[in-house]
């Protein structure tokens, strides 16, 4: 699919400055089975940006259009045993966007040859995030941290490491209690997952994973182990940053995980609607929401998304 899917129901176009809207780094080995000293490690980055800075569209989609190119930013090692880490460009292949939301994302995928038996963490520092964040506003810069580690787990294989999906935007209601779920998976299927909130030292990266978001969501619990978070947003017209490391371990018995990455995305606060709709609209049909579909690498897909609106005279924008 192209489009990036998100259901609105009488909300107008907002425009905040500056460019930043979170992203991710995941990482696994082409072949889990070691052989020699090295291992071909597939190093995967998604990064969410205002669609006015990196423009996006159909086209530039199916063009293989570049976003954020000559920015001459890099992901970089900046702890553990950074040897063979070359830097890689944050510049990423479009993907999706929202006109709405005026955002476009985009992914790119690297392969290093990494020595076995280390481990280090690497990240996208930069600034700005944007400026209306009722935590980390005012230009305050970004730090996206993920640790790589090819020391073998205890079953003898090379690990892979977890991957959480979020929207870059995500609607909520203000003075509701809000309960959202992020989803986590993992190519090692018996690893035990869990999630937190990033912090700014005294972690598994030994770095800032935060800089400016940390705790970017005030008075919000975290459910570890399905990775719920539950809150409040009080400002409307404001966003919240959602900063968090997803870490597997190999069993529920471990207390040090085997690697350890971001997700970084955005919650914005809307007033309850003062029209005589109040309902919002659901996804139904054959598939449930947040249901994750598997397609083959390099396939076409063609998805129906099926949304019930229930107030009469509105409609609903993607």
């Amino acid at each position: 699919m192209q489009l990036l899917i998100i259901l609105l129901v009488g909300f107008i176009t907002i425009v905040h400055g500056v460019h930043f809207r979170g992203g991710t780094i995941t990482w696994r080995p082409l072949n889990n089975t070691p052989s020699g000293s090295t291992a071909a490690v597939q190093v995967r980055e998604r990064w969410s940006w205002n669609r006015i800075t990196y423009p996006c569209t159909d086209a530039t989609i199916a063009s293989y259009g570049t976003l954020a190119s000559n920015t001459y930013t890099y992901v970089q090692c900046y702890t553990g045993s950074c040897g063979s880490w070359t830097n890689m460009d944050i510049a990423t292949n479009c993907t999706d966007y929202s006109a709405a939301l005026i955002v476009s994302s985009g992914e790119h995928y690297e392969t290093k040859t990494i020595p076995l038996n280390i481990s280090f963490s690497v990240g996208f520092v930069s600034g700005n995030w944007l400026t209306n964040l009722v935590i980390g506003g005012n230009n305050q810069g970004w730090s996206v941290v993920c640790r790589i580690n090819t020391n073998l787990r205890p079953d003898g294989y090379i690990n892979s490491s977890p991957i959480a999906v979020s929207l870059p935007i995500v609607y909520k209601q203000v003075y509701i209690p809000q309960v959202h779920v992020v989803q986590m998976s993992d190519f090692d299927g018996t690893d035990i997952l869990r999630c937190r909130w990033a912090t700014s030292s005294g972690n598994i990266n030994g770095a800032d994973e935060c800089d400016g978001v940390c705790n970017g969501i005030p008075g919000a619990s975290l459910i570890y182990n399905n990775c719920t978070l539950v809150f409040t947003l009080t400002n409307p017209g404001v966003y919240a940053a959602a900063a968090l490391q997803i870490e597997d371990y190999y069993s529920s018995s471990s207390t040090t995980p085997m690697s350890s990455v971001p997700i970084q995305f955005l919650f914005y606060g809307y007033a309850a609607p003062t029209a005589s709709c109040t309902t919002p609209p659901a996804i139904i049909g054959n598939l449930p929401n947040r249901a994750c579909i598997g397609t083959p690498v390099g396939s076409n897909v063609t998805q129906y998304i099926i949304v019930q609106v229930y107030c009469p005279g509105h409609a609903i924008t993607d």
